[in-house]
């Protein structure tokens, strides 16, 4: 036991050569781009589902292509699918028969996240001022002394009502966020090109050209347009969008006979099990394979990593951004008029107030938005309604009789 005593002591203790170690680890990162290229693999599927259905998707090249590109494989050949679930619940209620569905479509669920950023300054201003009128009346009821309540969040319900326009399926607009990834892919080659351009490291320009095309090659499939617009035009119905009960707003779109029947686009995806041809399953993976070989490629790297840090991470970026930015109807190929709104305190005001407007619109969100049995009152106001409604429908084809017999009785004395 004592010979081993002057072995320990005879040790060197050198902290010295941690330091150099992580010195130069983060003086030239080295494997670094290999580990972080297999992650974000989320990320990028979403901004693929956001931009994609044009002939150029510039969803930038970053660290989570090589993760994508295996789920890609495994979505193609397990749900038969490449556009991925939404990510926002919401239903899709018929304004006829009242007929709900869950909502599976990518599109309808953004459109019902996002539309705090593209509701109409109408429906704004509604809101603010039914909000308001409840704070000051909770302020006139609370006791002297007392502090003020804090200002409601939300109110009753809101029911934005817009008319389709004409569309054509697979084309949806440009905005800021798809000239980004485009101008992004051109930074990423710039920042590539300075090792190349000091002295004369190729490699890092290489793998940024290799990637950005792998990705514009799979964000080109035209499966993208057929899985995300899988539905008819110029269908003359009426569906109302909305979180389900509890929400602040419903969104009545009247078809017009011109935009699209958003309520199969709502369960296309649910119910078409065999979308995806034989040509995109062998597209992807060729394209997966070709991603494991750039990672491979990239893993040999040891000069000028933190360029091609600066290129992932500048393409991550470009890839949050994408898959969270909110964006209009219009920039997913969906144009819509807006008519008008109405808002009111309480839910059952608003949906008796449409159902005034719009026969059959507002009972068909009853059972959603107002799952309670009703009073007596309201079953009375829910019946003058309909009574009405029943008449204004007599009355045109009562005229249109008269009309007939009138043209009947003529032909009789003529004869």
């Amino acid at each position: 036991m004592p010979p081993m005593l002057p072995s320990l002591l005879a040790r060197t203790w050198n902290p010295g050569t941690t330091s150099a170690e992580f010195f130069n680890q983060w003086h030239n990162p080295a494997d670094v781009f290999s580990v972080l290229l297999i992650l974000g693999g989320d990320v990028v599927a979403r901004a693929l589902a956001q931009l994609s259905g044009s002939r150029v998707t510039p969803v930038a090249f970053s660290f989570g292509w090589v993760a994508y590109s295996v789920s890609a494989v495994v979505s193609v050949f397990g749900a038969n699918k490449l556009m991925p679930a939404p990510d926002c619940p919401c239903m899709v209620i018929n304004g006829q028969t009242g007929y709900v569905r869950d909502n599976h479509s990518w599109i309808i669920g953004r459109m019902v996240r996002d539309y705090g950023s593209w509701m109409h300054d109408d429906t704004r201003h509604q809101l603010e001022r039914i909000i308001v009128e409840r704070w000051n009346k909770e302020k006139r009821r609370k006791s002297p002394g007392d502090p003020d309540p804090p200002r409601p969040t939300q109110t009753g319900l809101c029911v934005s009502i817009y008319n389709s326009e004409r569309v054509l399926p697979g084309h949806p607009g440009r905005d800021a966020i798809y000239y980004f990834g485009l101008m992004t892919g051109v930074v990423q080659l710039g920042i590539a090109a300075i090792p190349c351009g000091i002295h004369g490291n190729w490699g890092i320009m290489v793998i940024t050209a290799v990637g950005i095309l792998l990705s514009l090659v799979m964000g080109s499939l035209g499966q993208w347009k057929q899985e995300k617009w899988a539905c008819r035009s110029g269908k003359q119905n009426s569906v109302i969008l909305t979180k389900g009960n509890g929400s602040q707003h419903a969104i009545v779109v009247f078809g017009e006979a011109r935009g699209l029947d958003l309520e199969a686009l709502a369960i296309s995806p649910a119910i078409t099990d065999t979308l995806t041809t034989t040509v995109t399953r062998v597209v992807v993976i060729l394209l997966t394979l070709l991603w494991v070989f750039l990672l491979i490629a990239a893993s040999a790297l040891k000069q000028d990593t933190w360029y091609l840090l600066a290129v992932g991470g500048i393409g991550m970026l470009q890839n949050i951004l994408a898959a969270g930015v909110s964006r209009t109807p219009e920039q997913f190929g969906i144009s819509l008029s807006f008519q008008t709104v109405i808002c009111r305190p309480k839910v059952m005001e608003t949906l008796l107030e449409v159902e005034a407007k719009y026969h059959g619109v507002g009972r068909s969100m009853l059972g959603v938005l107002f799952p309670g049995k009703l009073r007596p009152q309201e079953e009375e106001l829910w019946n003058e309604i309909a009574v009405r409604a029943a008449a204004a429908m007599e009355k045109p084809k009562l005229s249109n009789d008269l009309g007939a017999g009138h043209e009947t009785s003529q032909e009789v004395k003529g004869s």
